[in-house]
């Protein structure tokens, strides 16, 4: 349950307007709580990020991002590690971006490859305007991003942030609430109080978003429909396309190749 502290920056130049930063989060590491006296767009390329703020905790996979407004006090990690690439966004330019609260979004492919191509040449001359140019494009796709209410809430306390990781990292996992209450002993009652408390959804609830969480982070990966439905614990594979459009409004393969105009986010 253990986690290490990674040194967070210190007297960095402020962003003008845009800064990219890239690093790797080795697994089960975290940035302390810290804040910024400009707007912060937090994604990796590849892995999944945990991120905390004062509206609670939830992790994003490279499908997505969490826009994190100046002056929030936030904390960013990785279960199982990832690539980070953290843009900083002076706060005077942020016309038409979600500058007043924390945002989720969806990330298309063409934002994803502005981004690393930004992180690329973030130490290049830019003498030809071209790192102005990729700038541009990226606040241009920031206010056209798509939000999203499809983040997965992760609890705080310790015993729950043990039964989360836990399914996390094996969905098909069928443990019932009976027998986790027995392992973390707590009555099923209590359990499920303090489980809607502080993720804000029940266990069944919060394990059929984790299926669709890990299911576009499978996908995403490259893993075919089949095998992602065996991974997830679905019985057939018309079962996961069935509940995957119930819950996006289009099937894996469409919603995948961004072609889910009518996608419930």
């Amino acid at each position: 349950m253990h986690w290490d502290i990674i040194e967070a920056p210190q007297d960095l130049p402020p962003p003008d307007p845009l800064k990219v930063r890239a690093q790797s989060i080795p697994a089960r590491h975290t940035f302390p709580e810290h804040s910024h006296a400009w707007h912060q767009m937090v994604y990796a390329i590849s892995g999944v990020l945990t991120v905390t703020t004062r509206a609670g905790s939830f992790v994003i996979s490279p499908e997505q991002a969490a826009w994190l407004p100046t002056g929030l006090d936030h904390k960013v990690g990785s279960m199982f590690g990832a690539e980070f690439r953290s843009l900083w966004i002076d706060e005077r330019i942020a016309s038409g971006l979600p500058s007043d609260q924390p945002t989720l979004f969806a990330v298309s492919p063409l934002l994803k490859a502005l981004i690393v191509e930004a992180a690329r040449i973030e130490h290049e001359q830019d003498e030809d305007d071209y790192a102005a140019r990729i700038t541009q494009l990226i606040l241009d796709q920031l206010r056209r991003a798509t939000p999203m209410s499809t983040a997965l809430p992760w609890p705080s306390s310790p015993s729950l942030v043990g039964l989360c990781e836990t399914l996390y990292a094996d969905p098909a996992d069928p443990t019932e609430m009976a027998a986790w209450s027995s392992v973390l002993g707590m009555s099923e009652r209590t359990l499920a109080r303090r489980f809607q408390a502080e993720t804000g959804m029940s266990l069944r609830t919060w394990r059929r978003r984790l299926r669709l969480f890990r299911a576009i982070e499978m996908l995403g990966s490259g893993l075919d429909v089949t095998r992602t439905a065996l991974e997830l614990g679905y019985g057939s594979t018309s079962a996961f396309i069935y509940a995957f459009r119930q819950e996006l409004g289009s099937s894996p393969q469409a919603y995948m190749k961004g072609e889910a105009g009518n996608a419930r986010h």
